[in-house]
């Protein structure tokens, strides 16, 4: 990590997404406060053979100020933008598969972009290609997907038959799409656009599933005065459960494991 002119941050990680988290980390900052800039996507290699870290610049943005860095894991990451929210995608082949995903006519363009009409232009070309012409896209702002206070995002929701092809095991599909649809609509606009992709509002359901379980196993390490360990779950599915007891009076939350085996645990206080 370098801070060029005590301004812009310069950041290396695995993952274009990690080493953004741990930039604002740094900064203090949200990723509202701050211009993004994609120095070097990285590639996981071969069995660890040419493997590239991603690189990111980070600049806080006029009248944005740093606050005091809290180590609170998971808890304090931007809402739906945790580091493993994504897959990692070897940059030769997300470069290969954004080129066949764009759709041959030109994307919309006015004197002013509007976001949602550009990602719901790109997203129905990947669908298009997917065989899935038939679906339909409708963009909102999604308050439900977010915690009170916080910035409500513009979610895109697929609508149509036979779309459990879209989500995957673990979501991972679902994921993927919406990573490719951010990098597409981000070169557009020339900043990081944080679009949310949702499958006949599975995202919905499933936060409020995931509220009502981490609710119910609170209860059960109350009474048992053991601790509960939930299954494995994606890093923005984690923050959710974190969130949820966030404030509960007599249980906190711990995450464990790594990588794809991280789980959240329920301890008794």
């Amino acid at each position: 990590m370098s801070n060029q002119n005590g301004k812009s941050l310069d950041v290396s990680a695995k993952t274009v997404e990690e080493a953004i988290e741990q930039g604002l980390a740094q900064l203090g900052l949200s990723r509202d406060e701050v211009d993004i800039e994609i120095l070097k996507e990285g590639r996981k290699g071969v069995f660890g053979l040419g493997a590239e870290d991603a690189l990111v610049r980070l600049t806080p943005r006029s009248g944005s100020v740093q606050a005091e860095r809290r180590p609170w894991p998971e808890a304090t990451v931007t809402p739906l933008e945790a580091a493993d929210d994504r897959p990692d995608v070897d940059a030769g082949r997300t470069a290969e598969v954004q080129e066949a995903a764009v759709p041959a006519s030109p994307a919309p363009s006015s004197g002013e972009k509007n976001v949602s009409e550009i990602a719901e232009y790109y997203l129905k070309g990947l669908l298009e290609r997917m065989g899935l012409s038939r679906s339909h896209i409708n963009s909102r702002i999604a308050a439900d997907l977010v915690e009170e206070g916080e910035e409500p995002p513009l979610v895109l929701n697929i609508t149509g038959q036979d779309l459990g092809i879209l989500i995957g095991r673990r979501s991972e599909t679902l994921q993927a799409l919406q990573y490719m649809l951010r990098l597409m609509v981000s070169k557009e606009m020339g900043s990081w656009q944080p679009i949310v992709v949702d499958v006949e509002s599975y995202r919905v359901r499933r936060r409020q599933s995931l509220h009502r379980m981490a609710e119910k196993m609170a209860e059960r390490a109350v009474s048992s005065r053991k601790r509960v360990v939930l299954e494995a779950m994606p890093a923005y599915e984690r923050r959710v459960i974190h969130v949820a007891l966030k404030n509960h009076p007599a249980v906190f939350t711990k995450s464990i494991g790594s990588d794809e085996n991280r789980k959240v645990t329920i301890i008794p206080k």
